[in-house]
């Protein structure tokens, strides 16, 4: 183990197997929507009796405006929402906010990395870290997959550039950011690994359904702010060809604001568990 940044090493070194099975998942599943969209027109697979599909499938394809999930901003931004890509940000994110502060606690094994000394500044930052590096990664393999698939495919590159896949990556971290604030908080108040894990899994769940709630019903529009996949649009940003960045702004701002909240959280609290 590195002597310098131990805990940032130790972090990714616990969970390298499943961080190495969560890449390569991410890279074979972008590649089978690139293959499914290059393959069959999404107009094609989506189309029933000549109708296209309903408007709350924007949900589905990222986007909060007018992008459809039959077309190819939208069928690969159902890449970048679908539930599996949802499932490995929030198992990486669930996984190592975790161990950031409430598995050590919950061990009984706190006192002994504090007692190096090492300050809960360090040990907060150190593992903020290491889950950047993570969700940077698992990003970074989606992004460079999708933009070798459209590089790959004149038909899809007419519609999409690869600037707007780029964009759609960039919204990618600015969601994941929006999930591992909270987390971090919730770990750096809680006793137990769990109530990490099921806290980012229900973030994840619940905006992604309220927000799906919001498009397919009109009296229940305006809880569609409420969600980080109102703000997480990269079918619009596939489609537009830029960062939304009013959106990431807000995207970013709530991951900050739960980091903040981790470190004063962490600096008063009893680390005894």
């Amino acid at each position: 183990m590195r002597s310098r940044w131990p805990l940032f090493w130790l972090a990714l070194y616990r969970r390298r197997r499943m961080l190495l099975a969560l890449l390569l998942g991410m890279v074979a599943f972008e590649a089978l929507i690139v293959v499914v969209a290059n393959a069959l027109a999404p107009g094609e697979l989506f189309s029933a009796g000549g109708k296209g599909p309903p408007s709350a499938y924007r949900a589905f394809s990222g986007s909060s405006g007018d992008v459809s999930i039959a077309s190819y901003p939208g069928l690969l931004g159902a890449g970048l929402t679908h539930p599996f890509w949802i499932a490995m940000q929030l198992t990486a994110i669930g996984s190592l906010a975790a161990a950031a502060v409430a598995a050590d606690v919950e061990s009984g094994t706190v006192e002994l990395v504090m007692v190096r000394p090492v300050s809960r500044t360090r040990l907060l930052a150190e593992r903020t870290a290491a889950l950047l590096v993570v969700v940077l990664a698992l990003n970074a393999a989606a992004t460079f997959t999708v933009a070798v698939g459209v590089a790959l495919s004149p038909d899809i590159n007419r519609v999409v550039p690869l600037r707007g896949v780029f964009a759609a990556g960039f919204m990618g971290l600015g969601f994941a950011l929006c999930m591992i604030g909270p987390a971090l908080a919730v770990s750096a108040a809680g006793h137990r690994r769990t109530q990490v894990i099921g806290a980012t899994i229900a973030i994840g769940a619940v905006g992604f359904a309220v927000n799906f709630i919001a498009l397919a019903w009109a009296p229940a529009a305006p809880l569609r702010f409420l969600s980080p996949f109102h703000y997480y649009a990269p079918g619009d940003a596939l489609a537009e060809g830029g960062v939304l960045w009013p959106q990431f702004g807000i995207l970013v701002a709530a991951g900050v604001l739960g980091l903040l909240l981790a470190h004063v959280v962490l600096h008063r609290r009893d680390l005894a568990p």
